[in-house]
């Protein structure tokens, strides 16, 4: 067992990145150009702020777990917050816009969780404007203003709040407390989501270096007006938070004390808590490349997305685009299971935890479903919401039909006992692994051969519609009766005996020695990987020979224009465990490269599309660095570390914090 990192080894290259990243080093990604912008993601598991390139603003704030119905269709969507850090700022009675700044750059400073844009504003100062959702406190934001005059000047600073449209009711206050000698000024915003399911409440006061300014209420912005002397840096910050009655009872009080928190606090105090929780983070689940700037970037980059989007112990999970939009309404999806979590598992097990505490605590809702279709156990949703009910629109087929997200949860549980042993854990959450082996045994049909099948599903290949006995359906099933089956006899629970027939004789299909992506698969083009996932993360094809037909024969069949990025991270791990470690390297470029969008490269989902952060593409492309060229192997007895490999161009690749001892991997 090695102990916990400390200290992080730091490389520093120069970089040649395709996004004018030019000053950018292993822990900041610099923009310089502001032509096709994709704003980052400053976000603390609870509150997602997208950095822009106007200055002074932010694009939206997304607030994790909080639905309302859409007005498109009825159908939920994760709420857009009130966006509380803007601000109008005024020098010598000219107002700062988007079109009369020069020198305009923003960094992403993945190591502390904060954006800095910098520009200057004609021949009067330069300015300096960081983002932080607070990693400490998770209601928590703040914007810090940092102008150097470059003449004597007069300030007008005025704090302004956007209300999406999506919210109504909306309703500003500023008023002064006093306890004592103290005075706290607040100034805050209400309004009711759409069909007033919740009450969103957003407030901030102003926090100064010294000397204390007054503020003054001007129409719907609260601000004030200083004068700065030729070369003295003057700083200030905007500090407050965002709460809903989703969270708390009284979200307007509460989010009141946000700021008044920070007037006590103080802005150093309140940064050095923030990025102390980051270093925490880095400490204890970091991935290291040396000699590839680009690739060390991109990884970093992914980790650092993935851990801004979830807190342990909130029982929440995570989106496929994590909290940088509305995506996809902002639902749960396999994403997490599949793609997010195994990532998270090994890196931040108490993230992963999180996850799974937001499938155990909707399992009622799951069985509702089930039910409601005729099937016994539990049958999760394709879509989950805050309700743990379907929330797929309903026209996609998918929300009834693509059952293999039931087997999804299910192995993620018993993955989560694999690495920890905890057996207290799996009683206490052996109701989940019964409940889908319920449901599977329910589900199958028995064949005259004595066979069983599942029949019409949509596939993980999704472009498979309507089919019957669905490779990567068929085989997670199996591998959930089995887990099943092992918990129950770690645990001295009862056996099913349908759970071990069924296990052992649903079909898999295969033609011309190739596993086939359903029963009558006859070589069309599929989304994704949907057969290459028996190999990995599944359990169900071991054969050396087998893996490497159906790599080759799916690898071609993949949509090369709109398939996801999910594919490419799988195939590379694939690739990596059977020690070719070019087309694991070439997958694993191609999990990420086509479809990173600028300044930052951030992740779209496909290489044609423009949404991201696509936090999904973002674990796949993980899981091609640990559970491929990092060697580890998930067991049923705990991880397993095996020779990992190398890319021809990188000098090492060093995995901190992995699994419950965190353990260090270095692969020269």
């Amino acid at each position: 067992m090695i102990s916990k990192i400390k200290i992080l080894v730091a490389f520093v290259f120069v970089s040649s990145s395709i996004f004018s990243q030019t000053k950018s080093d292993e822990w900041n990604l610099v923009a310089t150009s502001r032509q096709n912008y994709f704003g980052a993601t400053m976000a603390n598991g609870q509150i997602g702020i997208v950095t822009d390139d106007t200055p002074l603003k932010t694009k939206e704030i997304i607030l994790n777990g909080v639905y309302e119905a859409s007005p498109e269709n009825g159908i939920s969507r994760i709420v857009r917050g009130i966006e509380f850090l803007n601000l109008h700022l005024y020098i010598n009675s000219q107002e700062i816009k988007s079109d009369n700044i020069e020198n305009w750059s923003q960094v992403i400073s993945m190591k502390e969780g904060i954006s800095t844009t910098s520009f200057s504003f004609k021949d009067l100062a330069k300015i300096d404007y960081s983002i932080l959702a607070n990693r400490a406190i998770p209601f928590s934001a703040m914007a810090i203003v940092e102008i150097t005059p470059l003449k004597d000047i007069e300030i007008v600073a005025n704090n302004y709040m956007i209300v999406p449209e999506e919210l109504k009711e909306a309703k500003s206050q500023y008023r002064v407390l006093k306890d004592n000698q103290f005075l706290m000024p607040v100034f805050g915003t209400t309004a009711k989501t759409l069909r007033g399911k919740y009450t969103v409440a957003a407030s901030t006061t102003f926090l100064f270096d010294g000397q204390t300014e007054t503020l003054k209420q001007i129409g719907d912005e609260v601000g004030f007006t200083k004068k700065l002397l030729k070369g003295k840096k003057y700083r200030f910050a905007i500090a407050g938070g965002i709460c809903t009655s989703k969270d708390v009872t009284d979200p307007l009080n509460e989010s009141e004390r946000q700021p008044i928190f920070a007037l006590q606090e103080g802005i150093d105090k309140l940064v050095t808590r923030h990025k102390n929780a980051w270093a925490e983070l880095w400490n204890t689940g970091d991935i290291q490349i040396e000699g590839d700037l680009d690739a060390q970037q991109r990884v970093r980059f992914a980790l650092y997305n993935l851990y801004s989007f979830v807190r342990p112990e909130s029982r929440q999970s995570i989106a496929p685009m994590g909290l940088s939009s509305q995506g996809y309404n902002g639902h749960i999806f396999w994403d997490t299971e599949l793609w997010m979590y195994p990532s998270i598992l090994v890196m931040q097990p108490e993230m992963a935890k999180s996850c799974l505490d937001y499938r155990s605590d909707r399992l009622q809702k799951a069985k509702q479903k089930a039910s409601i279709y005729g099937y016994k156990g539990a049958m999760f949703p394709w879509e989950s919401d805050d309700t743990g009910e379907e929330a797929t629109p309903t026209w996609a087929l998918t929300g009834i039909f693509e059952q293999h997200i039931t087997s999804d949860v299910a192995i993620a549980f018993w993955n989560y006992y694999g690495m920890t042993q905890d057996k207290t854990w799996l009683k206490s959450e052996y109701k989940v692994l019964k409940e889908t082996a319920d449901f599977w045994v329910s589900r199958v049909v028995k064949n005259t051969d004595g066979s069983y099948s599942i029949l019409n599903v949509v596939g993980a290949d999704e472009y498979a519609q309507h089919v019957d006995d669905n490779a990567f359906t068929n085989a997670s099933a199996i591998e959930t009766l089995k887990n099943t089956i092992k918990a129950a006899t770690i645990l001295g629970e009862p056996i099913n005996p349908k759970w071990i027939e069924v296990s052992n004789n649903i079909v898999i299909h295969k033609k011309d020695g190739i596993t086939q992506n359903y029963k009558g698969y006859d070589g069309q083009m599929i989304k994704q990987g949907d057969v290459n996932l028996l190999a990995y993360p599944l359990h169900i094809i071991t054969d050396k020979t087998q893996i490497e037909k159906d790599l080759a024969y799916y690898s071609e069949k993949i949509d090369k224009k709109d398939g996801p990025a999910m594919a490419h991270g799988i195939l590379s791990v694939l690739y990596a465990r059977l020690g070719d470690k070019e087309k694991a390297y070439d997958h694993f470029v191609k999990a990420y490269l086509p479809n990173s969008r600028p300044p930052f490269g951030v992740f779209s989902e496909s290489a044609n599309s423009n949404n991201p952060y696509f936090a999904t593409g973002a674990g796949a492309m993980l899981q091609a660095i640990i559970y491929g060229f990092g060697g580890v192997e998930q067991t049923d007895k705990g991880l397993q570390f095996n020779k990992g490999i190398l890319p021809k161009n990188w000098k090492s690749l060093k995995i901190i914090g992995i699994g419950i001892d965190e353990k260090t991997i270095i692969i020269k």
